[in-house]
Order: C-alpha cells, then sequence, then structure tokens
C-alpha cells in the first residue's frame, strides 16, 4: 500500500538525503547531492523502481517513531508477539565517502527480519551490475555510479537483482548495515565503524543544535525545523534547497509537480532570518555568500533560482518511465521556471543584503557594488510585466507583489546609503522609490473593495500580499492593509488554511487545484500579530503545528479535504515560516508592546 507522504522521515549528510518510509523502507535516495540521480526512487514509482526496506518478517505494529534528541538520527520501533526491535538510520556528515547506516537493535525478545535491496540507477531506470568484492561486499555499478552494501548477515541475489538477507536480532544486539557511494572508476572505499559513525553522527548533530539561541513556548518545533534546515543545507557551498523531492503533487493526480532540489533567490530574505533570529550566523554568513556568488555578474542575467553550486542550466525534462508519486504524472527533473523573468526576486537580493548589514555579518561591503548595479537595473526593468513569485506559465502581468519588490530593491539601497553611509545616488534613488509606490497606490489597490489586488487591474488576491506590511511598504494599522488581510481571509481561506491564489479564478497556465501553501498560512500568522490580533494567531500557528507529521516534518502544501500533506517534502520554506511565526509570536505576547517589538525586528 503506498505510503502518505506524511509517512516519510528525512535523514541526511548536509549534502544530500534520504526518505525513511514508517514500513522500515528508504524510498528515496539521490547521491551524491540533492539534485543527483535517484538511487532508490520508488517514491515516485513502484518498489521495483528502487528501495531498501529493513522490516519484521512476521506480523508486527510501529509502536514509535521518533528522532535520537535533537539530531537527525531515526529511530524505528517494531514491536511483534515474539519481541521489539529498533531500526537506526542515520546519514553520517560527510568527510569520507557517502554512507547510509542502518542499525536493527534488538529491545527485548527475539525479532526476525528482512533486509530487500533492489538498486535501481537514473531514477529507477538502470539496473546494476552486482559483484561480491574480496572483502564481502555487494558492488552494484552502472556508468559512473559505485554503491556498495556492506553486513554481517548472508546476502543473497535474487530475481531482478534483488539483495535479500534474513537475520534475528535477540535483546541487546545490533545488527548493522552501510550503503557507502562511491564513482565507479574509483577504488572501493574502506569499511567504516557503523558504532563509531553513530556515536559521531550524534555528537555532530547534537553539539549544533545547542549553539542555536532557542528558547521559551515554541522551542521544541522551532529547533526541529532548523534541523531540518541545517539538513537541507548544502555544506560546500551554504545553499539551501528548497526541498529533498522532486514532483511530489501539489494536488494528487495532477500535473503541478516540480523538482525543488534546487536554491531559489526568493527563500534569501526569510532563510537568513530565520538563521540569525535562531543564532546560527555561521549558516546565515554562508547562504549570503552563496547568494553573492550565485548571482554574481550582470545584473540582466541574474536567475530566480541556481543549482547548490550555483549552477545556471537546469533544464526541465520529464522522467516517462516513473509513474508519480500516486500516478501524479509527469514526473519532472530540472525546473524551467529557471528562465523566467521574475521581478521579485531583486527585491528578495536586496532585502536579505539588508538584513545582512543589520545583522552584523562580515564582508557587506563587497555586496554593495552589486546592490548598486542590481538597483540601477530596476530602474530599467520595473516597469515591465513578469512571471510573478508563483511562477505562472501563463502570459505575464503586471502583479502588485513583484511591483514592491521592485520598490523593496530601491529602498533597501536607500537605507544603505542613509544608514551605513554607503555611497549611491541618493536623490535619483529617493525619487525612484516615490514613482514606483505611486504607481502600485495607482494600479494595485481596488478602492471598492479596499485590497491590494494580485494584479494590475484585476479583483484577486494572492497570499504574497500578506507581506506588505513586513516589507515596509504599509504600516500594520494601514486601512490598505488591514483591508487586503480581510480579502486574503475571505478569498483564500479553506477550512483554516491559506491558498496562495484561487486557481479556480486565476489563469495561471496550468488545470485548476491545489493545496494550500503553508507557508502563506504562517505569513498570515505574522500578519495576524502585526494587527495586535494575538489570539488569532497562536489558533492559526497551533493548527499548523497541528499537521506536521509524526516526527515535525511539513510538506510544501497541506489539502484540507483529504487531510494529508501534498507537494515536495520536507519543505524548507515551510519550516523557515514556522521559524520565523514562532519567533514574531514570542515578540507578540505582550500586547502593548508587541507592535514596536516586532517591527523592530523584522521590519526594515
Amino acid at each position: 500500500m503506498r505510503l502518505k507522504i506524511e509517512d516519510y522521515a528525512l535523514i541526511g549528510d548536509c549534502e544530500s538525503c534520504a526518505l525513511v518510509g514508517r514500513d522500515g523502507s528508504i524510498d528515496w535516495l539521490c547521491w551524491p547531492r540533492f539534485d543527483s540521480d535517484a538511487f532508490l526512487a520508488a517514491l515516485l514509482g513502484t518498489e521495483d523502481h528502487g528501495r531498501w526496506r529493513i522490516a519484521p518478517t512476521e506480523p508486527h505494529t510501529v509502536a514509535t517513531r521518533r528522532y535520537r534528541g535533537d539530531t537527525l538520527i531515526l529511530e524505528t520501533r517494531f514491536e511483534t508477539e515474539t519481541g521489539a526491535a529498533t531500526v537506526i538510520d542515520f546519514m553520517p556528515p560527510r568527510g569520507r565517502a557517502p554512507e547510509l547506516v542502518r542499525l536493527v537493535h534488538g529491545d527485548w525478545g527475539r525479532v526476525t527480519f528482512r533486509s530487500e535491496l533492489l538498486a535501481r540507477f537514473g531514477y529507477g531506470s538502470d539496473r546494476p551490475w552486482v559483484q561480491r568484492t574480496e572483502g564481502g561486499a555487494h558492488r552494484m555499478i552502472a556508468g559512473p555510479d559505485m554503491v556498495l552494501l556492506r553486513t554481517p548477515v548472508g546476502i543473497r541475489e535474487e530475481k531482478g537483482g534483488r539483495l535479500v538477507g534474513d537475520f534475528a536480532v535477540a535483546e541487546g544486539e545490533t545488527t548493522p548495515f552501510t550503503l557507502t557511494w562511491a564513482p565507479s572508476h574509483c577504488p572501493v572505499p574502506p569499511a567504516i565503524s557503523p558504532r563509531q559513525a553513530l556515536a559521531e553522527t550524534e555528537q555532530f548533530w547534537t553539539d549544533w543544535s545547542a549553539r542555536g539561541d532557542v528558547s521559551g513556548r515554541w522551542s521544541g518545533p522551532i529547533r526541529r525545523s532548523l534541523i531540518t534546515l541545517k539538513a537541507l543545507t548544502h555544506a560546500p557551498t551554504g545553499g539551501v534547497v528548497a526541498a529533498a523531492t522532486t514532483s511530489l503533487p501539489e494536488q494528487i493526480g495532477g500535473p503541478r509537480n516540480w523538482d525543488y532540489r534546487y536554491c531559489w533567490i526568493r527563500d534569501a530574505t526569510l532563510t537568513l532570518l530565520a538563521m540569525m533570529n535562531a543564532g546560527y550566523y555561521d549558516e546565515a554568513q554562508a547562504w549570503r555568500d552563496w547568494l553573492l556568488r550565485a548571482v554574481a555578474g550582470s545584473p540582466a542575467d541574474m536567475r530566480i533560482m541556481y543549482g547548490v553550486g550555483g549552477e545556471r542550466r537546469l533544464t526541465e525534462w520529464e522522467v516517462d518511465w516513473l509513474p508519480g508519486y500516486e500516478g501524479s504524472a509527469p514526473v519532472r527533473i530540472g525546473n524551467a521556471a529557471s528562465t523566467q523573468f521574475q521581478l521579485d526576486v531583486y527585491g528578495e537580493l536586496a532585502d536579505s543584503l539588508h538584513q545582512a548589514r543589520r545583522g552584523g555579518l562580515t564582508g557587506n561591503e563587497a555586496a554593495w557594488a552589486l546592490e548598486r548595479a542590481l538597483t540601477d537595473h530596476v530602474a530599467k526593468v520595473w516597469i515591465e510585466p513578469d512571471d510573478g513569485i508563483w511562477e505562472d506559465r501563463s502570459e505575464r502581468k503586471h502583479y502588485t507583489f513583484s511591483k514592491v519588490m521592485a520598490w523593496v530593491a530601491v529602498d533597501r539601497a536607500v537605507k544603505a546609503v542613509e544608514n551605513y553611509g554607503l555611497p549611491g545616488d541618493l536623490e535619483r534613488w529617493r525619487g525612484l522609490r516615490e514613482e514606483i509606490r505611486a504607481d502600485i497606490q495607482a494600479k494595485g489597490f481596488d478602492a471598492e473593495r479596499g485590497t491590494f489586488t494580485r494584479a494590475y487591474g484585476g479583483k484577486t488576491v494572492d497570499a504574497s500580499l500578506l507581506l506588505l506590511a513586513e516589507l515596509g511598504f504599509v504600516v500594520p494599522d494601514d486601512p490598505r492593509f488591514v483591508g487586503t488581510v480581510a480579502a486574503v481571509e475571505q478569498d483564500l481561506l479553506r477550512d483554516g488554511f491559506v491558498l496562495r491564489y484561487d486557481t479556480e479564478r486565476v489563469d495561471d497556465g496550468l488545470p485548476p487545484g491545489e493545496g494550500a501553501f503553508l507557508a502563506c498560512s504562517f505569513w498570515l500568522v505574522n500578519a495576524y500579530v502585526l494587527l495586535g490580533r494575538q489570539a488569532d494567531a497562536e489558533a492559526l500557528f497551533e493548527r499548523l503545528l497541528a499537521i506536521r507529521n509524526d516526527v515535525g516534518l511539513l510538506a510544501e502544501e497541506y489539502d484540507p479535504h483529504a487531510a494529508r500533506q501534498v507537494g515536495n517534502f520536507p519543505q524548507a520554506f515551510s519550516h523557515i515560516g514556522l521559524i520565523n511565526a514562532a519567533f514574531n509570536l514570542t515578540r507578540g505576547e505582550k500586547p502593548a508592546e508587541q507592535r514596536a517589538e516586532l517591527l523592530t525586528a523584522i521590519d526594515p
């Protein structure tokens, strides 16, 4: 039976990751990077497209599933009539060859298990050549990739290349398995000690978690979200991928299936704030530096997203041999939106550089030349229609939020001169800032309804408008912002969750239908806090916490009618939204002081 998206948990080594189902099956693993070809791809197909399951051979239940403390070490405990045992899954932080370790530990009694590994390289298309090495490992090779399975369990090769091993664990016993990746032309990597790797991995995550400045009412969900964000960070470059997966559908059975294993400029400011709010300045610095490297060059050539190393060519293609998650086709690799023109990303980059200056990150002077060039480019292109924050695949429009972000780009340049003494054409930029503001107020506001609109001259709204007060474009008690929040509540709330926009009323180039975008619901939490609606903010936040899975993870969206998570998983933007909303709620707990405190924290 197909597992729900929330039935998976994440393990990773800060360069790649895997998804482990509550049934003991690893159904998604890309090596050696987040965006590499999948070695196990059953998540988007069937078990014949690659999986590795370790589970009892007798009838059983999953009694508990948890992460070990503040780590990314997953423990899945199986209970049977004869005993109980725990499967411990983790990926040691790099410093050697990429590894995935599975330990089966007997808790009480005696439990018989089966390990079944079916390797399929190239997103489930390529059957490897399997050989047994002199050291007893099973080596799987297909083209440039080599994977080795090591275990003391006797492994037999069955039909279709399945590597199967039956074993039993009694109380206090531990049976190890390790899976290792290497380039196929390289020597076989030496074996590691699974026990030592477990100790080192636990120490790594425990030490990292302890560095954070997190306390208070929602400290548990914040820490788990921070660990998830760290797991989605590519350690060598500092890039943060949007999600661990590709093509998990925004609507089951629908075509809104995208590859999110890349780094979006749009996430820049909120990612930076989440890291700095929690005290992780090293990660914030690495992310800011990644941004500068990725966008280096002419602002006219700036992309909306990049590969984890800053790659710009993310050609989209369809994997026709994978049927998709629950038949949700097509499965896409790469992302054609990378070539879109999205005006808002200039504001996102400028705001992230502004927040970096406010946060005291080093090396901001070197970023100023880029920001000046970016501001001059915005002066030329802000008047043009674009593809919008939500990457519409229809005709370009004059999106209100895009224009606001153009305003943000110029506003942050003005503030850099005014507040930090940096050199720039202050009077010209001030004039441009006011020109953009006047244009938005004249064309992007529906006076009859009292709300800003999704696009110039339109009547619909979208959730990005909830950010206008945070961005400093309006003050929170501006009647136009109050009216916008009311319009979002009226048009976009579905069973208490916020849609990005109404796909039934908006032509975005795709068939209608998707779940509620979780980051947008967290934006509404922040808007409530800014408006002094603390009780409403807390109620919505608790509602969002309640839909996390049993190990605290969130996908991109939530389907309130089916009561299940949808979209790519776990989603960095959802967890970033949780982190920042929790910090804002904490600051807003004293109503008499909340507005000043919150605006000091998030308003530029």
